[in-house]
This record gives C-alpha cells, sequence and structure tokens, in this order.
C-alpha cells in the first residue's frame, strides 16, 4: 500500500523574463495573500536581489509547491514557466 514517485522530476515555477512589472507585481500580490512570502522580507535570505522578476519568481514558486505542483498552478496569466533546473541560489533555496 506504499505509494512511490519512480523517477519523479522535481519542477519550480518562476517568472517568464519577459513579462512586465506590472504583471511581475500582481503576480507577487497574489501568490503572497495565498502562501506565505516572509522568505521575501528584507534580511531574509531570499530578499536579495531586491528586484520584481526575483522576487515574483519565489512567490509564484511558493504557490506552486503549496498547491500541488500542477501546470496550472504555474500559469499566472501566462507569465510563469515549469521549469526542471533548481533556481536556488546562495542561501536562497527554492522548496
Amino acid at each position: 500500500g506504499t505509494l512511490r514517485l519512480i523517477n519523479a522530476q522535481k519542477t519550480w515555477c518562476v517568472a517568464k523574463p519577459s513579462s512586465d512589472q506590472a504583471t511581475l507585481l500582481e503576480n507577487i500580490n497574489y501568490a503572497c495573500s495565498q502562501v506565505d512570502c516572509k522568505i521575501l522580507q528584507k534580511g531574509c535570505p531570499c530578499f536579495s536581489p531586491d528586484n520584481l522578476i526575483n522576487h515574483a519568481s519565489i512567490a509564484m514558486n511558493l504557490y506552486y509547491q503549496c498547491h500541488g505542483r500542477n501546470h496550472w498552478n504555474c500559469y499566472f496569466g501566462n507569465s510563469a514557466l515549469v521549469v526542471t533546473t533548481d533556481p536556488s541560489y546562495g542561501s536562497c533555496v527554492y522548496e
């Protein structure tokens, strides 16, 4: 009765580099209204670099991970991408 994933690929959700600033801000506001985005606060590991694309990617990924890693949880009006390469950097770990 044990469910096992065989060769399961971990995925993350990040903002598309082509996304405009207003869309990124909307994505941050929406995602952070649904999940805990404390990791983005000043002094926390994922605050730097302090720019919208970085903060949006982290917030969108938190939302995606918390809602089951379904492709539709990483749509954000077609401003997001599901990636298979871990986007973590320095002490900022993408869950």
